[in-house]
């Protein structure tokens, strides 16, 4: 391991989320409750799906495709939380290559009525707008409000909280108002689910874990109310995150092998434009394209280029894509306080 990377390594391992390795464990001396859904409003602020015992800080760094440094346990399959959501995109642009969505800006509703989209609201909403946080979609999805999750203050965000969460803000035009919104993004995940007629782990695990030589245990799981009869099917709908539970878990090694093939341009799984436009800015967000993260301006990851960008998680899950280094970095359970500085001793260590 090239040693202008201990630094950053030893500031990972430092630095661990404050958050109980045991998720059912009460919070010790200076920690804080395992998860986010306790931020939410009752009856809400309780998990709905699985979660499991994590490990400790974990990471890896390639640089042209090869590995040049790892830490704590990369092959352990741990919670990913909202890096899932990025992995959403990564099928919906699979649905696109394969023809079962022909147009990104039409209404969901006009190919999949009767699972949400009714209603002079809704009906509305877009294939590009859900993947933007855009689409100020209002309902229920998995038994859990959008509200809940109305006037969200994520870390990345660079905007002043807004109001109180849980609270009813006023709807906007689809299409107009971002915001970070997990109901939303479960609604997402539940109309993917209808166009492939396939549970999204399965089809997610050919596309891209199969062809890249994955060798983490993946698993990623529903909320226990998260089944829906689909084609004579009980087919399982899965969360974008796991906000209440449940959500993707992998390895940090094979994190590091989809954000490779995004570096390298996507692969054949994906439409030849499709990073480019999950690199887009979004028009009313441009901190944000399709479910990740940008840095223009540096506004968001100062340390990081501003062609960097990213795939983020609750606990301090980060895969960050570098094009400037040919870089990909994964840390696991970094408190997010400490990961600007963390990325500045990467940063470092890629210029060394």
């Amino acid at each position: 391991m090239p040693p202008a990377f201990d630094d950053a390594i030893a500031y990972a391992q430092a630095h661990e989320t404050p958050w109980p390795r045991d998720p059912h464990a009460a919070p010790g001396p200076g920690q804080q409750p395992f998860g986010v859904h306790h931020d939410d409003p009752p009856p809400w602020n309780r998990l709905f799906g699985p979660v499991h015992e994590r490990g400790g800080p974990a990471g890896v760094v390639w640089v042209g495709g090869r590995e040049v440094a790892a830490w704590g346990d990369p092959e352990r399959a741990d919670l990913t939380f909202s890096v899932a959501k990025t992995y959403l995109a990564l099928l919906a642009g699979v649905a696109v290559q394969h023809g079962l969505i022909a147009d990104l800006h039409a209404p969901v509703g006009q190919q999949l009525p009767g699972i949400g989209f009714e209603g002079a609201h809704n009906s509305a909403v877009t294939w590009h707008q859900l993947l933007q946080q855009t689409s100020e979609w209002e309902g229920t999805c998995v038994g859990l409000p959008d509200q809940v999750d109305r006037y969200r203050k994520v870390s990345a965000d660079p905007r002043p909280a807004a109001g109180r969460k849980g609270d009813a803000r006023p709807l906007q035009t689809p299409g107009t108002y971002w915001e970070y919104n997990d109901v939303r993004i479960n609604q997402l995940s539940l109309a993917l689910l209808h166009v492939f007629r396939r549970p999204l782990p399965e089809v997610f695990a050919e596309s891209f874990l199969a062809p890249l030589g994955a060798t983490s245990a993946f698993a990623w799981r529903a909320y226990e109310a998260g089944w829906v009869q689909l084609g004579g099917q009980r087919l399982p709908t899965v969360p974008g995150g796991t906000h209440w539970g449940g959500g993707i878990s992998i390895g940090a090694r094979d994190q590091a092998r989809i954000g490779q093939r995004l570096l390298e341009g996507g692969g054949p799984a994906l439409p030849a434009d499709w990073v480019q436009r999950m690199r887009t800015p979004c028009d009313v967000a441009p901190f944000y394209g399709y479910l990740v993260w940008l840095n223009p301006e540096q506004r968001v990851f100062p340390s990081a280029s501003a062609d960097a960008w990213c795939m983020l998680g609750a606990g301090g899950h980060l895969v960050w894509i570098e094009p400037a280094a040919d870089a990909v970095v994964v840390s696991r359970w970094l408190d997010p306080a400490h990961t600007e500085a963390f990325m500045g001793r990467v940063r470092q260590a890629l210029a060394a």
